[in-house]
């Protein structure tokens, strides 16, 4: 068995990083120099781990989905157990080579360097049509002088890259119509009427998340992984150490020397923050009556990947300890489930090593928990067995061959699970049985793929197969466990039922003394309906949430903004007593401080209050996070007796006259349309009435003479039109035309008026005089009719000279008496 490279064995690409290898050490660098004490003085090492803050920390996808048996969508495919091989190639001029995953930094998948990815099914056989077509070629004779061809290259398509359907993708999968007539012509499922209640000696759980406390304050994950980028960037030092890493301000330096032991570093600060959140999530489960969970295989992000994995131990061992002891305090059941690329049946060697790689870290993983014997014992590794290659009983050989070669920590805990793809439960059991290896039951695999011979689909005829299941665990005393899923209300084809649905209604007929782990999406919410329907132990303890508000954090208070008293005037018959009790009232004022909220224990963050306000209605996860506040726009108030536009700035004489000139262009233009509409109408009118053109022309012609055209209609704009056409026509428009340039001569003289009070209010004598205010007024009409200025401004018209005269004159003010020498009043 090819052995895994420890992060001491890892080696910079020198296509990826130009900087030499053999560099000092960290420790040998030179001290950074000394600043002063700041209270952001943090080291690199403690880089936040949230990913709301870190954009190299990551949410690993595999932990949001109902079931690992789908990864996330890349640029060259759709992950998933099924292939359609009828979509496997959609465009043939393209060229067949892919490039390997391995090149791409931004793989998140463990096992990310296997350059092909095996067909999970048998290729359908070609159309009879393209067959014939076929037999018919090759049948052609060939000419008698006619050289021997050599024989043509055929393409393998087994070397493409498969394109896979993804039955977590968000959206609804084609189908067409003979895959509905089908599915809709299958015989209904046969189910049982046995409901396991009530519900003893049995472990609910969910897989890999918890909702509720993924979006808390701090998170609480165990998902957190990143690109192999990120581990290539983190091994160049900060530009500054002495601060936190920042995506902007602090970046790591590439212009600096790159250490590989600095790059692992930054992976496992990653590990450990993914490994101190378990103890939290097991108490919190525990406080809810869940005591069944799945840990995500990208707690450790990339461990068994060929080239940048590592070993868990020792730098994890202690964390891993810790939470395999609150787990066995509480009594929990942990377990795992490698992902679809961990394949033993395939029949290439490069994913056999990578299957062989991710195994033994699964393995140590669950070793390092320190659990007792029992509990040891029941932490498995559920694996699927795989792709079919075209042959079942070839695949069942390799896969034969390479379990016997497997170590027995990994023999230990391999359990093999029916899919929904390829392996039936009739084509598991018998390897199981012969292997002594034990056999997950999924429900909802099961109701898809199935052996119509000897089972119908339902849970009704699957009890009868319960001794024979439950035999393979029995005989490594190991709990047998099963697990449940059910699809989408609106699935009707295979591909379509793939898909996990949110939530499930109902409970399978589950034996007693089996663990039951819920696939859906919305993970312990999905337990928590169970429990709230069948009223299992545990279910009072539940409450719903309040949305977006949670009572379990600790937030930084809001200190109220200090409301202003207003200040009493004085008055003569106040008393020294008055005096005295409103300095009084104003001290506690000053004195008062704003309620300071009790801050809640660190063991208390999270956990749903002394309510239990855990539980969110299906479809309203949004509740979980706070209210998106949108800022409308302020709208500010301008001075009194000005008026504002719709951006809030204040409208001057100016922007008055350009809107008053826009606004009687536009009502002349659309006065002038309409004038000219009807004055069309009414010269077709007058050529109607008078018909004795076409008359004299008809009379022509039915008497055999050359007929003579119809008189012309005299044109629009003729200089002396008659009084019909001027009443029907160019009346009405020179009247909305003078009509228009009324309103803008008298919105003008307005503007106008505006301009002149204002020029004649401004006076040099103090703000607020009456007096000077209305002398101005007087003065500036008194000079307006003097000087013909009303002519002017009803011509639109205000002359430069005149305006400057009235200014002049404006500022003349009278000179007070006495020895002011010329000062102002």
């Amino acid at each position: 068995m090819p052995k895994r490279k420890t992060s001491a064995a890892l080696v910079q690409p020198s296509s990826l990083v130009e900087m030499p290898l053999q560099v000092p050490a960290v420790e040998n660098e030179p001290p950074p120099p000394k600043r002063r004490a700041s209270a952001r003085k943090v080291s690199q090492t403690k880089a936040s781990m949230n990913p709301g803050q870190n954009a190299n920390v990551l949410d690993a996808p595999e932990a949001f989905r109902a079931s690992p048996d789908a990864d996330t969508k890349d640029e060259r495919m759709d992950l998933g157990a099924l292939m359609d091989v009828d979509k496997e190639v959609k465009d043939k001029d393209k060229d067949d080579s892919v490039p390997s995953l391995v090149t791409n930094g931004d793989s998140d998948s463990p096992l990310s360097d296997i350059s092909e990815m095996e067909s999970p099914i048998k290729p359908k056989a070609p159309p009879a049509k393209a067959a014939e077509k076929s037999g018919e070629a090759k049948a052609a004779p060939a000419p008698p002088d006619a050289k021997p061809a050599a024989p043509a290259k055929v393409k393998k398509e087994a070397t493409k890259e498969p394109r896979f359907l993804d039955p977590e993708a968000d959206g609804e999968e084609e189908a067409d119509e003979e895959e509905i007539k089908e599915a809709l012509s299958r015989p209904p499922p046969v189910n049982s009427d046995y409901l396991p209640l009530p519900w003893r000696e049995r472990r609910l759980g969910y897989a890999c998340l918890n909702t509720y406390l993924r979006f808390s304050t701090p998170p609480v994950f165990s998902s957190r992984t990143c690109r192999i980028a990120s581990i290539l960037e983190n091994r160049h030092p900060l530009r500054d150490p002495n601060e936190p890493p920042h995506a902007t301000k602090n970046r790591p330096d590439r212009e600096q020397a790159a250490s590989t032991r600095r790059g692992q570093e930054f992976v496992e600060q990653l590990c450990l923050a993914n490994v101190r959140d378990i103890p939290k999530m097991l108490r919190w489960n525990d406080r809810y009556g869940i005591k069944f969970m799945r840990l995500s295989s990208e707690m450790f992000p990339f461990a068994s990947h060929e080239e940048y994995g590592y070993k868990l131990a020792p730098f994890a061992s202690e964390a891993l300890a810790e939470a395999g002891k609150v787990a066995a305090e509480l009594g929990h059941r942990l377990t795992t489930h490698p992902g679809q690329f961990t394949q033993l049946g395939s029949p290439r060697k490069p994913v056999i090593d990578n299957a062989l790689r991710d195994l033994d870290y699964h393995a140590e993983l669950l070793s390092l928990l320190k659990l007792p014997p029992q509990q040891d014992r029941d932490a498995v590794m559920v694996l699927h067995l795989g792709g079919v290659f075209g042959d079942k009983a070839a695949t069942l050989d390799r896969f034969r061959h390479n379990y016997a070669a497997l170590p027995q920590a990994v023999k230990d805990r391999l359990v093999l699970e029916n899919d929904d793809v390829s392996w039936s439960v009739h084509d598991l059991l018998p390897v199981c049985e012969e292997l002594n290896i034990p056999l997950v039951l999924d429900y909802h695999h099961h109701n898809i793929i199935f052996d119509a011979d000897q089972i119908r689909e339902g849970t009704r005829d699957i009890i009868d197969l319960y001794p024979r299941i439950l035999a393979t665990w029995k005989r490594k005393n190991i709990t047998p466990k099963m697990h449940y899923s059910e699809p989408c209300p609106e699935a009707i084809t295979g591909r379509q039922r793939r898909k996990h649905s949110p939530r499930v209604a109902t409970l399978p007929p589950v034996p007693e003394g089996v663990d039951l782990m819920i696939e859906a999406k919305d993970k312990e919410q999905a337990v928590f309906e169970l429990m709230r329907t069948f009223k299992l132990p545990g279910y009072h303890l539940l409450n719903d949430i309040v949305p977006h508000v949670r009572k379990d954090e600790n937030r930084a208070p809001k200190t109220p903004k200090k409301q202003k008293t207003p200040k009493k005037k004085r008055k003569p018959t106040k008393t020294e007593d008055d005096d005295e009790a409103a300095e009084e009232e104003e001290e506690k004022d000053e004195l008062a401080t704003p309620e300071v909220a009790i801050p809640i224990p660190d063991e208390e963050l999270g956990m749903g209050g002394p309510d239990g306000r855990v539980y969110w209605p299906p479809g309203q996860e949004h509740w979980l996070r706070p209210v998106k506040r949108v800022m409308a726009p302020k709208k500010t108030k301008g001075p009194p007796g000005k008026e504002l536009d719709e951006k809030g700035r204040i409208i001057t004489p100016a922007m008055k006259r350009k809107r008053v000139a826009a606004a009687a262009a536009a009502a002349a233009a659309a006065a002038e349309a309409e004038a000219g509409a009807e004055a069309q109408g009414g010269a077709e009118g007058a050529a109607a009435e008078d018909g004795t053109g076409y008359e004299a022309t008809s009379s022509s012609s039915s008497s055999g003479a050359a007929p003579t055209p119809p008189a012309a209609p005299p044109p629009l704009s003729s200089s002396k039109p008659s009084k019909a056409k001027k009443g029907k026509g160019k009346g009405k428009a020179a009247a909305a035309k003078e009509e228009a340039e009324a309103e803008g001569l008298r919105l003008a003289k307005e503007v106008e008026a505006e301009v002149d009070t204002a020029a004649a209010t401004a006076t040099i004598l103090p703000k607020g005089s009456s007096t000077a205010k209305g002398e101005k007024k007087i003065q500036g009409e008194s000079q307006d009719e003097a000087g013909g200025g009303e002519k002017q401004r009803s011509a639109g018209y205000s002359s430069p000279t005149s305006t400057k005269r009235r200014r002049s004159k404006s500022k003349k003010a009278p000179q007070p008496r006495g020895n002011n020498k010329g000062g102002l009043l």
